[in-house]
C-alpha cells in the first residue's frame, strides 16, 4: 500500500509518465500543485556521469543564485578582532573563536552556514565531527575559509549556495521558493546547471548530465530535458 499522501498521488498525476520537461515547464506544473500548507523550497536533483570516489571526479563549489534562495540564511564565523568586527558589521549572526568552537562542540547548531579565517582553522578542523556530517565544515573550495569576511557572510545572506556530489554522483541545490515567479526559478536554475556544466572534471567520461529533477519539499519531482541548457527563460511552456 502506497505510503504518499493523497496529496502527493493527486499532484502526481499532473505528470505525464515517460516525458521530460523544460525547467520552465517543471517550474509551472510545480507552482500549480497543492502538496503542503507552507511555502516549499524548490529543489533540483542532477545524477553526473562520475565517479565520486575518485577524488579527479568530485564536484564541488558554490554557486551564486540570482534570485536567492527565498530562505533567512544564519551565518556563524569563526574569527578574531578585526575579522571578527568586520563579520558582524556585515550581519554574520554568530561571531567568535574558541569560544564559539566550544559551544559547537558542546551542541550548539544554530546556523545554517559556518565561514572561518584561516588562522582559526586549528581550532575549526576539531570540530570536523560535529560540521561534517552536517555539510558546515568550511572549506577553501566554497570559499568559506577566507579573510574576506565581510564578503563572504554578504555573498551567503544574498543567496550564495555551497554544492557538491553525494556519495551516488548526485548534486542536491535549492532553486528558490515555490512562491517565486516560475522565471525567478528557472533564472536560478540556469544559474545552477551551468556552474554544474562548467564544474565538470576533465575525468568524468561518457555523459555527464545522467538525470534532473526538479521538486518541492513535499512533492513529486518532475524529469527535466537534460538537453535544454541554454536560453531556459525563452523556451514555451
Amino acid at each position: 500500500m502506497s505510503k504518499d499522501s493523497k496529496r502527493f498521488q493527486e499532484a502526481k498525476k499532473a505528470i505525464e509518465p515517460g516525458r521530460v520537461y523544460t525547467p520552465l515547464e517543471a517550474a509551472k506544473l510545480l507552482k500549480g500543485m497543492t502538496t503542503a500548507n507552507f511555502d516549499e523550497t524548490v529543489e533540483a536533483h542532477i545524477k553526473l556521469g562520475v565517479n565520486p570516489r575518485h577524488a579527479d571526479q568530485q564536484v564541488r563549489g558554490t554557486v551564486m543564485l540570482p534570485h536567492g534562495t527565498g530562505k533567512t540564511v544564519r551565518v556563524a564565523v569563526f574569527a578574531k578582532g578585526e575579522k571578527a568586527t568586520e563579520a558582524e558589521a556585515a550581519g554574520a549572526d554568530l561571531v567568535g573563536a574558541e569560544d564559539l568552537a566550544a559551544q559547537v562542540e558542546g551542541g550548539m547548531l544554530d546556523f545554517d552556514a559556518a565561514i572561518a579565517t584561516p588562522d582559526m582553522m586549528g581550532v575549526v578542523g576539531k570540530l570536523g565531527r560535529v560540521l561534517g556530517p552536517r555539510g558546515l565544515m568550511p572549506n577553501p573550495k566554497a570559499g568559506t575559509v577566507t579573510f574576506e569576511v565581510g564578503k563572504a557572510v554578504q555573498d551567503m545572506k544574498a543567496g550564495k549556495v555551497e554544492y557538491r556530489t553525494d556519495k551516488f554522483g548526485v548534486v542536491h541545490l535549492i532553486v528558490g521558493k515555490k512562491s517565486f515567479e516560475a522565471e525567478h526559478l528557472v533564472a536560478n536554475y540556469s544559474e545552477v546547471l551551468g556552474e554544474i556544466v562548467r564544474a565538470k572534471p576533465a575525468a568524468a567520461k561518457g555523459k555527464y548530465l545522467r538525470s534532473i529533477t526538479m521538486t518541492t519539499t513535499m512533492g513529486p519531482g518532475v524529469p527535466l530535458d537534460t538537453s535544454k541548457t541554454r536560453a531556459l527563460l525563452e523556451e514555451e511552456a
